[in-house]
């Protein structure tokens, strides 16, 4: 296989992965819908530094680790169950407990919680993917399929990681543009509550998930 070659097939194989359903797509999806356009593109640099990180590290050896040591997944993966779990629990009981009026909760969308700095989204984002095992073992297991005979691993690993990041980074923005077009109708109150309800569902489900993944 060629290096152009390759490359043509990670784009392909990438890009199926980055808009398959996942973590990061939920997360974004909610912070676009409810928090607005601005916060969910912080928290989408912190998920794209977090997949630089992951991929830096598995292109210099480093990701090996939580391929070869049950020690260091487990620690890693109890950690970011935890955090998922606590996210999504609180997101869940937030949407319940609002018992304030229609108009008051619609203010309070339309302000996008202002009062919160935008590095708590990008911390967000960044902590979603960094405690997530999965990433780590999936870039130190997919991008070795793609790096040809020949070539500088390190350097050729870097610019798979790189196109990964550019074709999540894309998919991203167009579901933050879709929220857009979306917003009179996800500034309802109760679709407000029902995203929430939702997201935190499926961060309480993932952090299960990875709590009791046994597999390795």
């Amino acid at each position: 296989m060629t290096p152009g070659h390759a490359l043509e097939a990670f784009t392909l194989a990438a890009g199926l992965l980055t808009i398959t359903p996942g973590l990061d797509t939920a997360l974004v999806l909610r912070t676009a819908a409810v928090e607005g356009p601005r916060r969910a593109t912080f928290a989408t640099a912190g998920i794209t530094l977090g997949l630089l990180t992951w991929g830096a590290a598995a292109a210099v050896g480093l990701g090996t680790l939580l391929a070869v040591s049950r020690t260091a997944y487990n620690t890693l993966r109890i950690v970011g169950a935890i955090y998922l779990i606590y996210t999504g629990i609180k997101m869940f009981l937030q949407s319940r407990s609002s018992s304030r009026s229609e108009v008051q909760e619609v203010a309070k969308t339309l302000n996008a919680n202002s009062g919160k700095r935008p590095s708590q989204w990008f911390m967000q984002g960044l902590l979603t993917n960094l405690l997530n095992p999965k990433v780590g073992v999936f870039y130190v297991t997919f991008l070795p399929q793609f790096v040809p005979a020949g070539v500088n691993v390190t350097a050729f690993s870097m610019l798979l990681t790189g196109i990964h990041v550019i074709e999540g980074s894309i998919w991203f923005f167009a579901l933050i543009h879709s929220t857009r077009m979306l917003s009179r109708w996800i500034q309802r109150p109760k679709v407000k509550r029902s995203l929430d309800r939702a997201t935190g569902t499926v961060l309480v489900g993932f952090g299960l998930a990875l709590a009791f993944d046994n597999r390795r």
